[in-house]
């Protein structure tokens, strides 16, 4: 018996069919952001343009409720609470307002009107430095900048651009409170507390281990640990480099939380390096401790960050533990060291002293974690009034504190921000002159047209110059083809202009940058023959307006810093080495001050971290806007990544020097200049390294070979404090231990080097931070065809 087969009707729906689009836009839309500020103003938009057109007959409120509500709804869109963001969009609504008012008052001269623009542009762009909302937003208040100024208008126009401009603010507040709110998610948030969790579970794998009996299931145990601890730190990292814009400004809360993904990458690094069994020697107990006391730490941060409006009672709880679990193991470093190792040989006392080093590493790692998830959380516990008047809870600088050293940080000539801000200002400056020495008849496109293309460097100015003329010459086709078939009926264009603003919502960041300009042209030649009928004529003027404000991006980007972010990188990634190195050499002159009284009172380096955490942080936004770049990358991302990674590990080790002495107490009685001459030797071999691999870097010199093990330093250094290894009382002084574990920062240093030689290689083999060829910039439109 044949057996029926089960056929679809052909016209029924195919359930497949819609989970394959919804799968496809889940891929290309994250969490529906695009759909979402495309669909309100998709709804809003058409209906303010409808109120101000029909009902008040206003031309100069229609264009700017037009454009306010675009600027406002599709350009940008704030994270956080709801009453954060509702905040925030106030924010952007009043500002832009001020400039729709300067903007219409600098319109009318050439000279003044390029001039406020390029003002305007560099303050807005280089005050993106100080914080992501303000990064965000920089789109948009440029458009509420370039609007006014580029359409020439007396004083007494203003009131109506400001009431055009106040509609759209205020239906703009209204849409995104009411229609499909974003939901209230923090992804680096939640990544660093899937990290912190794993890290945890992987420590404790980590002691089981080391206290077990080495079986293959404890094996199996641990390796299935590391891996998923490897995971989500690389999950931290992709989060992170995912944001458009460093999230470190003015919220103190995301402030905190930013620091955890240096922090944890660092422990992570640490708790690579775990001391294996040394034959002969017993497990040391103590260190085991110090590990599953981390990770109860780690937990408690995760739970705090997780639910912050709990007590913080558990955390303070867990730090308690651990620090008593850390001087038990210091006390173990010096108590249990019979009177025999005052004789022993060198490696036999450094394996010794190892674990108890670890621990005090891995300890020093989760109170900065802990401390700042606990900062982040009391950041959120804050009253209202208490975030209105800027008040920090104990740890955290405040905002404007946070503010001048970002902005400090990156008045300096390598700076990639301080150079995209410089370039955009010129850019906008020299669009506004261009446009109207042409008497061009839309000069506000022109310039629009210049703020759309204009990138990093010349080669991807030059790519999205070619990608803007043929998505606005589509628009232009569509238009037209539009208007032949249906005519100028203002019906059919009211019915059409919804589902036009939709797509040009949608379209630039699900689609591309060409299929996001062919639909805002389309919206633009719907919205202006609703306003005075004129035809395919308007998308034709678009199309000539938009390529002279892409010429002038391509030369702007061909004059200013053509070369774009790969070079300055390596310029960052230089001078981020060679401030971490010096740091980390003053935090151990700083330690030979308190060990040995022969030697001057030195203040904690403070000047020399600033410098260094500066550098990190033009660093690191050197390497988002390199990650942003167009075009092929000479050298795979995790290598670049893995050069950047090592600049942290180089700054946090000097921190964590500096912290051992620091919480020494003060100046040691004793003469120990044998060991203070050691360890300033050493710091500057190291520092001389790390100088001569910066230099390598911007390929001023060959990269240096890793340094060696210095066997013989170690044992000097140990002679010289092997008199306070076996005191009268039996037990090695604290400040010998200290010494030592000094040394194992440097040498901790060095160890880094091999880590970061090959990345090095690759990057200088290939002139990865070099300057490219002058004529690749005659090569970009051919290079932008392939």
């Amino acid at each position: 018996m044949v057996s029926p087969v089960a056929t679809s009707d052909p016209s029924e729906p195919d359930p497949s069919r819609g989970r394959r689009a919804l799968d496809w836009l889940r891929a290309r839309d994250r969490n529906f952001a695009a759909l979402r500020r495309a669909g309100r103003a998709a709804i809003v938009m058409p209906s303010l343009f409808a109120l101000t057109d029909q009902a008040l007959g206003n031309p100069a409120v229609s264009t700017f409720a037009v454009f306010g509500t675009f600027a406002l709804l599709v350009l940008v869109e704030f994270g956080g609470p709801l009453r954060d963001r509702l905040l925030a969009q106030c924010a952007l609504a009043v500002t832009g307002g001020t400039f729709v008012c300067l903007g219409t008052l600098a319109s009318r001269t050439t000279w003044l009107a390029a001039l406020a623009m390029a003002v305007a542009g560099f303050a807005v762009i280089f005050s993106g430095v100080v914080s992501s909302v303000l990064a965000s937003a920089s789109v948009s208040l440029l458009l509420a900048f370039i609007l006014p100024v580029s359409l020439p208008g007396s004083a007494s126009t203003i009131p109506d651009r400001l009431e055009g401009w106040a509609l759209a603010s205020g239906v703009s507040l209204l849409a995104v409170w009411l229609l499909w709110p974003t939901p209230a998610r923090d992804p680096l948030r939640s990544a660093a507390i899937a990290a912190c969790r794993a890290l945890a579970r992987r420590l404790r794998a980590d002691a089981d281990l080391l206290l077990g009996d080495g079986g293959a299931d404890e094996e199996a145990r641990h390796a299935e640990a590391v891996a998923a601890a490897d995971a989500a730190l690389q999950t931290l990292r992709e989060t992170f480099f995912s944001l458009p814009a460093r999230p470190t400004g003015l919220t103190t809360e995301t402030r905190a939380t930013v620091r955890l993904v240096d922090e944890l990458a660092w422990l992570s690094a640490i708790a690579a390096r775990r001391t294996a069994r040394v034959a002969g020697l017993p497990v040391n107990r103590a260190a085991c401790a110090v590990r599953t006391a981390v990770a109860v730490a780690l937990d408690r941060s995760a739970d705090l960050l997780e639910a912050p409006r709990a007590s913080p009672d558990e955390l303070r709880a867990a730090l308690d533990e651990l620090a008593d679990a850390v001087a038990t193991a210091e006390r173990a470093s010096t108590i249990e060291l019979p009177a025999r190792w005052a004789s022993a040989g060198t490696s036999d006392v450094v394996s010794a002293l190892d674990p108890g080093f670890r621990a005090q590493e891995l300890s020093y790692a989760a109170s900065q974690i802990a401390a700042n998830a606990g900062i982040a959380a009391a950041a959120e516990r804050r009253s209202w009034g208490d975030r209105l008047l800027g008040r920090q809870p104990a740890g955290l600088a405040g905002p404007l504190t946070a503010a001048q050293q970002r902005l400090t940080a990156h008045l300096e000539r390598h700076s990639v921000w301080l150079h995209n801000s410089v370039r955009g200002a010129a850019g906008l400056a020299a669009a506004v002159v261009v446009a109207n020495a042409s008497g061009v008849q839309h000069a506000f496109w022109v310039v629009l047209g210049t703020l759309s293309v204009l990138r990093s460097n010349a080669l991807s100015t030059g790519q999205n110059v070619l990608r803007g003329i043929v998505g606005t010459t589509a628009g232009f086709v569509l238009g037209a083809g539009l208007l032949a078939a249906v005519g100028t009926s203002p019906t059919v264009l009211w019915i059409l202009l919804p589902p036009a603003v939709l797509l040009a919502g949608f379209a630039p960041a699900a689609i591309s940058f060409a299929a996001g300009q062919a639909a805002f042209t389309l919206t633009l030649v719907i919205v202006f023959n609703i306003l005075q009928p004129a035809g395919w004529r308007v998308g034709l003027l678009r199309v000539e307006d938009v390529a002279i404000g892409c010429a002038v991006s391509l030369v702007v980007g061909a004059l200013f810093w053509p070369r774009g972010a790969a070079v300055a990188l390596g310029q960052e990634l230089a001078e981020a080495y060679g401030d971490s190195a010096r740091y980390l050499a003053a935090a151990v002159e700083y330690g030979v001050a308190c060990c040995d009284r022969g030697v001057p009172r030195r203040a904690a380096p403070t000047a020399d971290s600033l410098r260094a955490a500066a550098a990190a942080r033009r660093l690191d936004d050197a390497f988002r806007t390199y990650l942003t770049e167009n075009g092929a990358k000479p050298v795979p991302l995790a290598e670049v990544a893995s050069l950047v990674t090592g600049v942290v590990g180089l700054r946090l080790a000097a921190d964590a020097v500096l912290d051992l002495w620091q919480r020494d107490g003060g100046r040691s009685a004793g003469d120990r200049a044998a060991a203070s001459r050691e360890l300033n030797a050493s710091a500057e071999i190291v520092v001389g390294w790390y100088e001569d691999f910066a230099a390598a870097l911007e390929g001023a010199r060959d990269l240096p070979e890793p340094l060696p093990r210095d066997a013989l330093g170690d044992h000097r250094l140990l002679d010289a404090v092997r008199s306070d290894l076996a005191g009268r009382d039996g037990r090695a002084s604290d400040v010998a231990v200290r010494v030592i574990w000094t040394g194992d920062h440097l040498d901790a240093a060095r160890r880094l080097q091999e880590a970061l030689l090959e990345p090095a290689r690759a990057a200088t083999t290939r002139r990865a931070f070099r300057p490219a060829a002058p004529r690749l910039l005659l090569r970009a439109p051919r290079l932008a065809r392939s």
